[in-house]
């Protein structure tokens, strides 16, 4: 049986938007201590500056006609980049409700996918944004009884066993949440065969900033080492033969792609649990300099100058025996949704304006900088589904 995987950062999928003074809702993650890393301007604010409104309504209602325009160029966007991944099923990020997932699917996905999707679920977690881990399936993939979903969201740092001291000094208890959004569960089930998505978004590490990492390390670090608990609770023994998945953003990386595409060791990123004796990453059958699925340009306080970094954020993680069933998977990483400021080829040497924006490997109408279909490449592995072992049907 084949299948394509598919995880994807929709980036910001939300219905609940406000407006007003502080700007459209939409920045980065929040974090356990409720503070915004990219500051309270979204996406409206940069053409909102230019103008003044005498009444506050007047601008409310223009902060929102723009919203909308600017939402509707972007999931087209990120539409078509899913269209182009084909994949079978999909393990989306950042989305806020089932209302919206069902929405973007019907009016935007379906529009131009060659699939049918439905079996959508998406369960409250932890973030304070709202921004939720979704699943897709194709509609004609599996039937509805074949479909079991368990949220993760409740589970604690004790119940995991996975607190420490470096969580205790951030203030952090063994009481609480240890998912930052949450570690959905998908079990699918046909006649002979079985497969387990464990669906997750990791502690970011605060978009670039010099101390990020390594602040948010221990929280990432934990929510990695719950999800290979999770895994082994589920499946005891036979863990590493069963076929399951781990996909998401990762939000950590311990080698990145500086200018001309030269390596750099960023040392721990919290997320080690679940690469070492752990899961198999397919990204690392790519050249390394296509190990990539987000780009980051930013001010380094520290080292006083201007950084760049293509990093391997997104993940589609396979257990042993399903990586021994596919040693050569097919994976695809879509990029022509990227803007033209992120330049698709870490190894060229030419970052000027003029070379990154004549190229034409970009979908129609991305933008210097938006519209693009999200700020992450979605990351589509293709795999025979070996049948399940000791099944009750073999």
């Amino acid at each position: 049986m084949r299948l394509r995987i598919g995880t994807f950062n929709v980036e910001n999928l939300l219905t609940r938007q406000r407006f007003g003074g502080e700007g459209r809702s939409g920045g980065k993650d929040r974090g356990r201590d409720g503070g915004r890393n990219e500051g309270k301007s979204g996406d409206t604010a940069a053409a909102m500056s230019l103008f003044h409104f005498p009444h506050a309504d007047q601008r409310e209602a223009v902060e929102q006609s723009l919203a909308v325009a600017l939402e509707d160029d972007k999931r087209q966007m990120t539409a078509l980049a899913m269209a182009e991944g084909a994949a079978d099923i999909w393990c989306l990020q950042e989305v806020d409700s089932l209302a919206s997932l069902q929405a973007f699917f019907a009016n935007y996905v379906h529009r131009l996918s060659d699939h049918r999707f439905g079996h959508f679920a998406l369960q409250g977690g932890n973030d304070r944004r709202g921004i939720e881990v979704a699943f897709a399936a194709r509609r004609d993939l599996i039937a509805p009884h074949g479909v079991t979903v368990t949220s993760h969201a409740d589970a604690t740092f004790a119940d995991l066993d996975v607190h420490d001291r470096a969580l205790a000094e951030m203030g952090i208890s063994p009481g609480d949440r240890v998912f930052n959004r949450d570690c959905l569960m998908v079990e699918l089930s046909w006649q002979r065969r079985n497969l387990t998505l464990f669906l997750c978004h990791l502690k970011s590490m605060s978009n670039g900033a010099d101390d990020g990492r390594s602040a948010t390390l221990p929280v990432r670090r934990a929510e990695a080492l719950a999800i290979t608990r999770l895994v082994k609770r589920h499946f005891g023994q036979g863990w590493r033969e069963a076929n399951w998945v781990v996909a998401g953003d990762l939000n950590g990386f311990r080698y990145g792609l500086g200018a001309d595409a030269r390596r750099e060791d960023e040392g721990p990123s919290g997320i080690e649990p679940l690469f070492d004796q752990f899961a198999i990453d397919p990204l690392e059958t790519l050249p390394e300099h296509e190990r990539w699925t987000h780009f980051r340009r930013w001010w380094s306080e520290s080292e006083g100058r201007l950084r760049e970094q293509h990093m391997p954020l997104d993940h589609v993680l396979m257990s042993p025996g399903l990586a021994r069933a596919n040693p050569k998977p097919r994976l695809d990483i879509i990029r022509r949704g990227q803007p033209y400021r992120v330049p698709l080829d870490p190894r060229a040497a030419d970052r000027s304006i003029a070379a990154l924006s004549s190229t034409a490997d970009r979908y129609p109408r991305v933008g210097w900088d938006r519209p693009k279909a999200s700020d992450h490449c979605p990351v589509v592995v293709e795999i025979d589904l070996p049948e399940t072992k000791n099944s009750e049907s073999g």
